[in-house]
């Protein structure tokens, strides 16, 4: 069969431009995410071939290279003899050979690898970077050279011979071609290569011989840093591991990970405490190389137990960069867990008992941990039954050891009872479930995880498509063990339904981890149901750092801009994984330990949300202007972009109240002092945001406030509008913004500037812990609500000015 008959359409439009013809540049012109994944194998060694630029030949030839930089391309027999054949005839012009991309081949070719033809080119590739020195991708070299048959080569960086790196490439030496290029795909590629296949870890985890070659790789790396503790092998700060055993031991650390080891908890716990702390007083760790590493690898397969693990070894550093580096690194893995449902509510008891208490004797006094209201973990102490405020002075006297292990298991449940709440959220929109035995076992009856799950809706599978609603976790005799149980959305539940919670949640004074009952629901309007993207959050004016460290938090993935070449636009993505069950893919199986972990979700739909910024030059300070909202969905190892009407209620939702968060935490119309030195079409943007139409956080704020004001002793001083909430003074009337926060006096609806104190004021009930905007508002209601006992000079000359 000829190659025209087995190309799609899109391909056919494509090729004549790769095969030696001068066309014209086509119109219009084609749609790489229209390309298959064996379209991509056939083109890409004749795009390869193309040479020259500023012809339609050389435009196609990078059309095709970049799809498969963002793709997973397919090979035949055929193509993949004529990729190394194409890159052989680009030697002598390139004067390099791109192994990456021939190793990669070995492991995307279903079909079979032709290995007798591959033999001769192979042996030429090797051949050529021995000859020039181009060793900076060695084991994608080794797989190329095993398909040559070249088993004498060796090549790898200088390790000395107890070192870690060399006994896994002596491991991997006894593999074959396909093995040895598995190894390649978890380095880094060369620039032309795919993105790691999606079967890599799984495949590796197949490697009886490198799967315990990783467990021997983490045991022995502890072994070594105890050698550096006790003073038998020397300190050097930093110099513990050398580079490549650290990627060797960042692989160990993944494979593990991501099978979910049972051994691997205890293993990881000895590795980070010591390699995060020097033997000395220095403060520099013994290689905090390696301790980035294994957090780069919780980035990828999280667990509870590993990000316990790196919290511990960040309480114990003393290095203040190591600090500030771990905590980005733990915010961006947490959200992960989300993936993994089961892993992320796998937690210990630490010896908690029923309702999360625990109670320890010592002397004539009682330590208390348990949860407050707010679901966070406390110690107190009694002496019978009389309270005490503080440590009793005997206790710190006779028992300090204690004080000390009781007051680190306080820090250490509120470690995991916060990364449980991320876990939890991340995942509303994937619309994760569990079946209901291990709902039960791993948080209705679980002690530390109960004080989560109490302040929490859930609703249960009782029949097919029948879903009943509960707050808590209550127990519920004769369901099977496999319906599902899921977090109730109120994007899933009808307005009577929403409102009822809402009540509930405010009549009974529950604080919410997360925002759940009051959870803000974004539809899809008119203007986007017909568009490819999104341009509800475009033109706003942003605090620009604000704006990055508010991406990091919420695990986005964006660039640095700044004024510098290339620094003036971006995008900002996060990844969503959606489960199966649905229209929003299927999963393979259930992640746990010892089953595989991701590799079980392999089946699952991801999609991106991507946020268009730029950099905005022309203001003193550091500032950003929101654009456009992009979706892409996973579509064969690539991204390919759908438009807003496509993507799942869930996600889109859950997307754009990232978004909606972004621009009304760092938006300048939140900033209480830029009227007095904003100008120009800033300043205008500044007055119509700060008293414009609400968004949805805005109404949803409204809500809660009808809802808490009753409640309060000033209530009956306070009004709600449809954007302000109204409070009459003595000596003013107030009109506080519910979007920015910001508040006009009337008459005449002059602005008053009032900045917010820091700390939140503890006797504020709030339905949920994560609206800061909601306690600022209540805040100020108070405060001029009395304007005749208010003291500050600078607000009185307001308000009497």
């Amino acid at each position: 069969m000829t190659a025209s008959l087995t190309l799609s359409p899109e391909a056919q439009r494509v090729l004549p431009h790769l095969t030696g013809r001068d066309l014209a540049y086509p119109a219009p012109w084609p749609d790489g995410s229209r390309l298959t994944a064996r379209d991509l194998g056939h083109l890409l060694p004749l795009a390869y071939r193309t040479p020259g630029r500023g012809s339609a030949a050389f435009s196609m030839r990078c059309l095709v290279e970049d799809e498969v930089r963002q793709r997973q391309p397919e090979f035949t027999p055929a193509s993949c003899l004529a990729l190394y054949e194409a890159l052989v005839d680009g030697l002598e012009k390139r004067k390099w050979a791109d192994l990456s991309l021939a190793a990669g081949a070995l492991l995307r070719c279903p079909d079979g690898v032709p290995a007798a033809e591959l033999a001769g080119p192979a042996r030429v590739l090797i051949e050529f970077m021995i000859a020039k020195g181009r060793l900076e991708a060695p084991w994608a070299l080794l797989a190329v050279a095993a398909v040559a048959g070249m088993e004498e080569v060796t090549i790898m960086p200088e390790e000395p011979t107890t070192s870690l790196a060399a006994a896994e490439r002596d491991l991997v030496l006894s593999f074959g071609p396909a093995g040895r290029a598995l190894l390649a795909e978890t380095g880094p590629g060369s620039y032309g290569a795919p993105p790691e296949s999606p079967e890599t870890w799984e495949r590796l985890a197949e490697l009886p011989a490198y799967m315990a070659f990783a467990r021997t790789a983490l045991d022995s790396a502890g072994e070594r840093l105890t050698a550096i503790h006790a003073g038998e092998l020397p300190f050097r700060a930093d110099k513990a591991f050398t580079r490549a055993e650290v990627a060797t031991l960042g692989r160990a650390a993944r494979l593990a990970l991501f099978r979910d080891e049972p051994w691997l908890p205890d293993s990881l716990d000895k590795l980070l405490s010591l390699v995060a702390v020097a033997p000395t007083q220095a403060k520099t760790p013994p290689s905090q190389a390696l301790l980035f590493e294994i957090a780069r690898a919780a980035e990828r397969f999280p667990t509870p137990e590993v990000i316990a693990a790196l919290r511990a070894a960040r309480a114990a550093t003393r290095h203040a960069g190591v600090v500030k580096q771990l905590d980005r690194m733990i915010k961006r893995a947490e959200p992960g867990l989300a993936d993994r449902v089961e892993v992320a509510l796998r937690m210990p008891s630490l010896g908690f008992g029923p309702g999360g208490r625990m109670e320890v004797t010592l002397g004539a006094h009682q330590a208390v941990i348990a949860p407050g209201s707010s679901g966070e973990f406390a110690l107190t102490w009694r002496q019978g039954e009389r309270p005490v405020k503080s440590v009793p002075a005997a206790v710190r006297k006779e028992h300090p050891e204690e004080v000390k292990r009781l007051r680190e298991l306080v820090k250490q449940v509120n470690r995991q009872v916060s990364t449980m709440t991320r876990a939890l959220e991340a995942g509303f929109a994937a619309d994760s479930t569990l079946p209901y035995a291990t709902w039960l076992a791993q948080v209705a009856r679980h002690p530390v995880a109960a004080s989560v799950a109490a302040r929490l809706i859930w609703e249960i599978e009782h029949a097919p498509g029948e879903w009943r609603a509960t707050l808590g976790a209550p127990e519920e005799p004769g369901l099977p063990e496999d319906a599902p149980v899921r977090l109730w959305h109120p994007a899933r539940a009808t307005t009577d339904e929403v409102f009822r919670w809402r009540e509930r949640i405010t009549e009974e004074r529950i604080r919410q981890p997360f925002k759940q009952a009051f959870r803000e629901v974004y539809l899809l309007t008119p203007a986007e149901d017909g568009a490819t993207r999104s341009e509800r959050f475009a033109g706003h004016i942003v605090d620009y750092r604000r704006l990055y460290a508010l991406f990091k938090t919420r695990a986005w993935q964006t660039p640095m801009l700044g004024p510098w070449d290339g620094g003036g636009d971006g995008e900002a993505t996060r990844t969503i994984s959606t489960r199966s069950g649905d229209d929003t893919g299927e999963t393979t199986g259930t992640p746990g330990r010892g089953d595989g972990g991701e590799g079980t979700r392999a089946a699952a739909d991801r999609w991106r949300v991507a946020l268009h910024h730029d950099y905005l030059h022309d203001e003193p300070g550091e500032y950003a202007l929101t654009g456009r909202i992009r979706f892409d969905r996973r579509d064969g190892g690539g991204w390919r972009e759908v438009p807003p009407a496509e993507v799942p209620p869930l996600v889109f939702s859950e997307a754009m109240r990232d978004v909606d968060l972004f621009v009304a935490v760092t938006s300048i119309a939140t900033d209480p002092e830029w009227a007095e030195r904003g100008q120009g079409r800033h300043l205008d943007y500044w007055r119509e945001t700060s008293f414009g139409t609400l968004a949805a956080s805005g109404e949803v704020r409204r809500d809660a406030l009808a809802r808490i004001l009753p409640r309060l002793a000033v209530t009956d001083r306070c009004t709600l509008d449809r954007r302000f909430l109204v409070v009459r003074g003595d000596l003013r009337t107030y009109k506080i913004h519910l979007g920015s926060g910001n508040v006009l006096m009337d008459p005449g609806d002059v602005y008053l500037c009032v900045v917010p104190e820091r700390k939140t004021d503890a006797r504020l009930f709030l339905p949920f812990e994560d609206d800061s905007r909601l306690a600022l508002i209540l805040s100020k209601a108070l405060l001029l609500a009395r304007d005749t006992e208010i003291t500050d000079e600078s607000i009185l000359r307001q308000i009497k000015g």
